[in-house]
């Protein structure tokens, strides 16, 4: 073989190790729902790949996550009526929004083998409704902007649920619930390396009001000193980049569980994998109920820390808003769930009637 054929075999094989199938790119969610899809429709389908680029085209990994569970339910149902999700017509997607009122949800069956589910549940929430609309209505969206023709969002006239922004159906700790959960993290595990992971993870999505998904998501070389500060820096809700001040409290029980690592994710599993959400959503169960205190998932946290720092006596709501990364002072205000407590003015004015009645003569 002459040189320049070896040179030219040489290229090509190069070429051949650099061009890579771009869905390898694709993220977590996106790759999940792809798999799933390409099962029920084979590869040949355009399906599998343009719902999971539309998963991967969304901002955050927790919009990906719950488009992607969002979608999941409109495929069954489309399914179920035999109809294509790529040929949704109006009256179909109407009929969706009528199936999300009044289906039962899937549930595991206790007992069962593993994974195993059935449609016992309560039928979907408000919340999760409109989630399934809003998904639906995003991934029409996204087929008209990457189609070659216009294409009708048979979503854009059906009703969504009314949800209330200011509600939230979870209770508030208050902060004497906030130190007794902390003190059971701290002292009540009986593993020391999973006692001192949990104080880490409380103090730090308390202290520095952060999401669950930025925090599960930050590494160790993320950590670092600024203006006196110690700080950590985390991707917030809307995939900008904030350096976040760690309190004192926050980061000796953060070295403490470091224990000297400079490297990998920043809260690990014990092989040193990212951990995930629904751990710690069972730790925080588990916590609460060792400490004798309501169920409490991660996303409710920042809701705590937002009502009890804007109840300090020198709070100011607008340091709060930028702590808690929101970019309109209204969005702080639902966080607090102090504004709706039960201190109603009503108290008032019926202690003053039951006086006027007291001296009333009957």
């Amino acid at each position: 073989m002459t040189g320049d054929a070896l040179a030219h075999r040489d290229a090509r094989g190069t070429l051949a190790t650099v061009h890579r199938d771009p869905r390898d790119q694709w993220p977590e969610h996106a790759r999940k729902l792809y798999d799933h899809l390409v099962d029920l429709y084979t590869e040949d389908d355009p399906l599998p790949t343009l719902a999971a680029a539309w998963i991967a085209h969304q901002r955050s990994a927790n919009t990906q996550k719950s488009y992607a569970r969002g979608f999941r339910i409109l495929e069954e149902f489309t399914r179920e009526h035999g109809a294509h999700p790529l040929k949704v017509t109006f009256p179909l997607a109407d009929t969706f929004r009528m199936y999300l009122e009044t289906t039962p949800t899937w549930v595991r069956v206790k007992g069962g083998a593993r994974g195993e589910m059935i449609r016992t549940g309560p039928p979907y929430s408000d919340a999760s409704r409109a989630n399934a609309l809003s998904s639906a209505s995003s991934f029409f969206g996204y087929l008209d902007i990457v189609s070659d023709t216009p294409l009708k969002n048979p979503f854009d006239a059906v009703r969504r649920p009314v949800i209330d922004p200011d509600y939230s159906p979870t209770p508030g700790y208050t902060e004497a619930q906030w130190a007794a959960l902390v003190v059971t993290a701290r002292d009540h595990h009986r593993v020391a390396a999973y006692r001192k992971r949990a104080y880490a993870i409380l103090l730090l999505l308390y202290t520095c009001c952060l999401r669950i998904d930025s925090l599960l998501s930050a590494k160790v070389e993320h950590l670092g000193y600024d203006q006196g500060h110690h700080v950590i820096k985390v991707k917030v809700k809307g995939g900008s980049w904030r350096n976040k001040p760690i309190p004192p409290i926050a980061w000796d029980a953060l070295q403490d569980y470091l224990d000297g690592r400079k490297t990998g994710w920043l809260i690990c599993t014990a092989s040193g994998g990212q951990l995930d959400e629904p751990a710690v959503w069972q730790l925080l169960q588990s916590l609460a109920k060792r400490a004798g205190l309501p169920p409490r998932g991660p996303h409710g946290v920042k809701g705590d820390a937002v009502t009890h720092a804007l109840a300090k006596k020198d709070a100011r709501p607008d340091k709060i808003q930028r702590w808690a990364d929101h970019h309109d002072s209204r969005t702080t205000q639902r966080y607090n769930r102090r504004k709706d407590n039960l201190d109603s003015p009503g108290y008032g004015i019926g202690a003053d009637l039951a006086e006027t009645l007291a001296d009333t003569p009957t």
